[in-house]
């Protein structure tokens, strides 16, 4: 990253495509002297982008960020804002030729009930050539496709008059507290309001009443220096629903990545879980040690370590009152 525009002026590059994460990093990367006037688009993708984010990238190089939309089983890309045409903040842009975007209504069972109107939010599907067949184990096929031809991507968003297409969040990702809704973009694109703030990752930990609470995950910007504390107080008022005010903010020295530089939301949920677990055990006085992780059978599952005698304080304290799995271990 350190040489990014050092390789654009060498190569005399004039188009690029990226993640947010790296577009966040890119801001705030000094160009040195470096020549990028050759560059004239940047696009985006993989994730959705949060408009301080496009702001602030735009500000330092200078090119527009054109956002766009796709997964690997459809071939990487589905949608895109028109580099010669409207670009229209806010969406990842039109359906690209020969493919289908739909938003439906869900049933009860996954599947499409009916095509969701224009503005309206529902789960998006796409169709075409360029959509996969299926997963190799028949067991991974399993609620895949809203209705024949059309795979389901686990992602919520509407079509507006024009057909631009807007996402509003996964379906696995909304944070729901007590029954209330909550998208966690709204608490990162809030947080990113923040001066000091350079990236956020909002999921959720279990809780015993509400089921789900909202915790953030932040990194500062170069230089300053913040507390979780004070950044929670600027959340009450940056926030706009009290419902999704973080219960917790940490401050991390960098948010976990995929290979392909996403946040792994999945790894900072089982992280949260792995608090919890340690803030009720230690409140009730139980010596344990909690490790939570995947299991390719039970989903997410916490490794409990602690004396044998503890066992069963722990499974009282934590069985039936959190939908996870446990595991024991005991020390030799």
């Amino acid at each position: 990253m350190p040489n990014f525009w050092k390789i654009v002026e060498r190569f005399r590059a004039n188009s690029f495509s990226g993640v947010p994460t790296i577009y966040s990093a890119l801001a705030d990367l000094p160009r040195d002297g470096a020549d990028i006037s050759s560059l004239r688009f940047a696009f985006c993708g993989a994730a959705p982008l949060p408009a301080e984010v496009a702001r602030r990238f735009e500000a330092a190089a200078g090119i527009p960020l054109y956002e766009g939309y796709g997964m690997t089983e459809g071939a990487c890309v589905s949608a895109l804002n028109p580099p010669l045409g409207e670009r229209r903040l806010g969406s990842v842009g039109l359906r690209l030729p020969h493919q289908a975007i739909g938003v439906w209504k869900a049933g009860s069972a996954g599947l499409a009930a009916e095509p969701a109107a224009p503005g309206e939010t529902g789960v998006i599907g796409i169709h075409g050539p360029n959509v996969f067949p299926g997963y190799l184990r028949e067991h991974d096929n399993r609620d895949i496709w809203l209705k024949p031809g059309w795979l389901n991507t686990g992602d919520l968003g509407y079509l507006d008059a024009d057909g631009y297409l807007h996402l509003t969040g996964r379906a696995k990702e909304l944070i729901i507290r007590g029954g209330h809704n909550i998208d966690p973009a709204m608490i990162e694109d809030a947080l990113l309001q923040h001066p000091a703030v350079a990236m956020v990752a909002a999921v959720s930990q279990p809780d015993v009443h509400a089921g789900e609470l909202p915790v953030a995950y932040v990194t500062l910007k170069p230089g300053h220096v913040l507390s979780a504390d004070e950044l929670l107080a600027a959340a009450r008022t940056l926030v706009p629903e009290r419902a999704a005010v973080p219960a917790r903010i940490e401050i991390l020295q960098a948010l976990p990545l995929t290979q392909i530089g996403k946040v792994a939301r999945a790894e900072l949920r089982m992280r949260a879980v792995e608090e919890v677990f340690h803030e009720h055990l230690a409140q009730a006085g139980v010596a344990a040690s909690v490790r939570v992780g995947p299991d390719i059978r039970r989903g997410t599952v916490a490794f409990v370590q602690c004396a044998a005698a503890d066992a069963e304080r722990v499974r009282d304290l934590l069985v039936g009152r959190f939908p996870f799995p446990l595991d024991f271990t005991h020390p030799a």
